[in-house]
């Protein structure tokens, strides 16, 4: 009898995932800034003997140099400021709850306060699926609001929030003030655009184009949030000339990246000549200079001639410094999807989570210790977000980073005299954070020591062993509410999720069948949305296998189904690349492929099985267009696979 084959054991998503740690070059402009905010807006509040208001300041600079992270000059201000801003109202709502509460021993008289920071801690909860920028936001008003209600103010009730806005400003100063070259971050992220294009287009028949398509649709993204993140200020809609110059380049590479991905999906090389390319037009985004001829492709296929006019199209934008491009539309808050998703199912299920371990935390120390009672619900707002992580890996970060922290800090303290301890470990924990912000203990670990220094120039007694306490009751009961049935697990991020990219899917596929005269714009702008809604059910999916059983969801059943419509959305743009080069598609099958995925995405919406109408079947469709022929094949599979799910 044949031995049966022996298979290695595997580890388990979620015990690998937190052994995880970015990488990366350190970033020691970055590290000095943080060195720089921190430690000595402490240190001058109490050598000028307002202790309190170095604590409040130095408060800010720590929330501010964590929500800095590299890209440009705007988008900077706006990921420090918006933050700072939601701080400065948290912090006046949690002084208005502690006046309204008489203290009784530090904690608001009456467990009806509790609600009310379970309330806050659903609306930083629902915010969080806005984007990264509203997450931070809504984090950073609910842990200031704790810790404004758990604190005496120390003065008139404006001056708390103009403390902590202070901090971010001085951190956000020290920012412009080091980096004087202005348009530096977005000429790099245009022209990484263009070094992965270079990588998509030599995958070009080697099997490895779904990789470097990613990697390109991911630059791209990250370029257009650069140049347009905030195209919905008036004030910062006004482009300058080497703005207006940078957008035009990025909309070439957008129109190049179709080409790529048609190419990718026809499988067919390219000449080493023409790989060349995008490495010229790459070197001239950095330097300035001109790109220099460009060897183009042999118009072949639908996808050479698509990459030949791209080309053409690109030497003249790099050649004219004028280049004329449309500016961007204003994006309203309410037609935003995210903010869609906010009120809809998913934002409540995010916010009932943070809402019930915050609520939970806050009723605990009550009993516990009413003195710090705000450590405890703290430790709770920053476990139980769901966006920020898997629950578990979370938690075991959490406990091992506070303890590093605490070890740090009590060093520090130990070998230093009176304040100059607590003003060390600040300043270290200012340094590390860009550095260890890769990881979530190494972030806690860093964290922890600034906060135990603050509390330690406040004159708190025994914050080290309270803050251990703390983290691991936190810790249990964060634990234990993000495992509970129907509320811990990830399906609905993966549902909504997928339900997006069948939307986004959905809307480029119908576009492109409606075939409009021009239109260009559009065309790219859904082309766009429908790879980052790709990638945001991705992340979504990734995050998901990560989770601790049974609140994980297995990728056996959602990967499939995610990958055949990736496929279908590549299929659809070979068949934009078809139209544009004067070949129509089958127009009654289209439309029937474009109902049935308009079908499906409403159904998923409203998370209902769907009635499949009768489908063109790819065999029919081979010999008339086989672009077409792909998009209907991949949606047999996509139902196929979503049935099984």
């Amino acid at each position: 009898m044949a031995r049966a084959a022996h298979r290695r054991p595997t580890v388990p998503e979620w015990l690998r995932d937190p052994l995880r740690v970015a990488g990366g070059p350190v970033p020691y402009g970055t590290v000095v800034r943080g060195a720089l905010t921190t430690g000595p807006l402490l240190a001058a509040g109490v050598a000028a003997q307002h202790t309190p208001w170095g604590v409040l300041a130095a408060l800010g600079a720590m929330f501010a140099t964590v929500n800095d992270r590299p890209g440009a000059r705007r988008t900077r201000v706006v990921r420090i400021g918006v933050p700072a801003g939601a701080g400065a109202l948290g912090i006046v709502l949690g002084g208005l709850l502690a006046v309204l509460c008489s203290p009784a021993d530090g904690m608001p008289d009456g467990l009806w306060v509790v609600p009310a920071l379970a309330f806050a801690g659903y609306l930083s909860g629902a915010v969080s699926v806005i984007g990264p920028v509203a997450s931070a936001a809504g984090l950073q008003f609910l842990v200031v609001l704790l810790i404004g209600a758990g604190l005496k103010p120390p003065g008139p009730v404006w001056l708390a929030p103009s403390l902590v806005v202070a901090g971010a400003l001085w951190h956000l100063l020290v920012v412009l003030a080091t980096r004087p070259q202005a348009h530096r971050e977005e000429r790099e992220a245009v022209a990484t655009v263009y070094d992965q294009l270079g990588a998509a287009l030599a995958a070009a028949g080697t099997g490895d184009g779904k990789t470097q398509r990613r990697a390109f649709s991911g630059a791209l993204d990250r370029a257009y949030a650069a140049l347009e993140h905030h195209r919905g200020l008036p004030r910062f809609r006004r482009a300058s000339a080497a703005e207006r110059r940078l957008r035009a380049q990025l909309a070439v590479a957008g129109m190049a990246g179709e080409a790529a991905v048609s190419l990718l999906w026809e499988g067919r090389p390219l000449p080493s000549r023409t790989l060349d390319a995008p490495l010229h037009l790459a070197h001239a985004v950095r330097t300035g200079r001109p790109c220099g001829p460009l060897a183009l492709p042999a118009p072949e296929t639908p996808g050479q001639r698509a990459l030949r006019d791209a080309l053409t199209h690109a030497a003249e934008v790099f050649r004219v410094s004028g280049h004329p491009t449309p500016e961007p539309a204003p994006v309203r808050l309410r037609d935003h999807p995210g903010t869609r998703r906010a009120l809809g199912p998913l934002g409540r299920a995010y916010g009932l989570r943070v809402a019930l371990c915050v609520g939970a935390c806050a009723a605990v120390a009550v009993l516990l210790h009413p003195v710090q009672w705000y450590w405890l619900p703290i430790t709770a707002a920053f476990l139980a977000k769901p966006d920020l992580g898997p629950l578990f890996s979370r938690v075991v970060s959490r406990m091992f980073g506070t303890i590093l922290g605490v070890v740090v800090y009590i060093a520090l303290d130990a070998s230093l005299p009176g304040a100059a301890g607590p003003v060390a470990a600040a300043a270290l924990g200012g340094a590390l954070i860009p550095v260890a912000a890769r990881h979530f203990a190494f972030l806690t670990a860093a964290l922890t020591s600034i906060v135990l220094a603050l509390a330690g120039v406040s004159g708190t007694v025994g914050a080290p062993g309270a803050r251990l306490t703390d983290t691991a009751l936190g810790c249990l009961i964060a634990f234990g509410v993000g495992h509970l049935p129907r509320l811990g697990g990830r399906q609905p991020a993966v549902d909504e999720h997928w339900a997006s990219a069948l939307r986004a899917a959905e809307a480029y596929f119908a576009h492109v069948v409606a075939a409009p005269a021009g239109g260009r714009e559009e065309l790219d702008r859904r082309r766009r949305a429908a790879y980052q809604a790709l990638a945001e059910a991705h992340t979504a999916l990734a995050q998901a296998t990560s989770e601790l059983p049974p609140a994980g969801v297995r990728a056996t059943r959602w990967a499939p189904p995610l990958a055949a419509l990736e496929r279908l959305v590549d299929a659809t743009t070979a068949c934009a690349v078809r139209l544009r080069n004067g070949r129509p598609l089958p127009v009654n099958e289209g439309r029937r492929l474009a109902d049935a995925l308009g079908r499906l995405a409403a159904d998923a919406s409203a998370r209902r099985g769907t009635d499949w109408p009768p489908l063109p079947t790819p065999t029919e469709l081979s010999t008339r267009c086989t672009s077409l022929a792909e998009v209907a094949h991949q949606l047999h599979n996509v139902r196929r696979f979503t049935e099984a799910a």
